[in-house]
């Protein structure tokens, strides 16, 4: 009968330890990184346009903190939020200089998991 009350005792003393865990630390529980990111890039008026999608109930607690733009590899701008404009998808728009061939990568990071990185060579479909 001892015997197998001990691996009972024992899940349940994970399923404990793991509820603690989530309460302590909530934005683990529900915290996602950027789904979806693309890029426009309009060169008549040099801007770009990154449309982001991060599902979030509560946007300025859980957002897009960073939006990093490299051209050719090297740091354009780096561009901070303290919330989020909408729950779900959402844009943001750039001016930034570039030439046909060159390429633009742009990393979304949100403010409690992940991120996600997409690139573009301008004038290339």
């Amino acid at each position: 009968m001892m015997r197998r009350a001990r691996p009972l005792i024992l899940v349940w003393k994970v399923v404990l330890i793991l509820s603690i865990l989530c309460c302590l630390y909530p934005q683990m529980s529900f915290a996602t990184s950027p789904q979806d990111v693309k890029l426009e890039y309009d060169a008549g008026t040099q801007m770009l346009t990154v449309t982001i999608t991060h599902p979030s109930s509560f946007p300025n607690y859980h957002y897009i903190k960073y939006v990093e733009i490299k051209k050719n590899g090297a740091d354009a701008m780096k561009n901070t939020y303290e919330n989020q404009p909408d729950m779900d998808i959402f844009a943001y728009t750039y001016k930034i200089a570039t030439a046909e061939g060159e390429t633009l990568e742009v990393t979304a990071t949100c403010s409690m998991y992940g991120y996600k990185t997409v690139n573009l060579t301008v004038g290339k479909k």
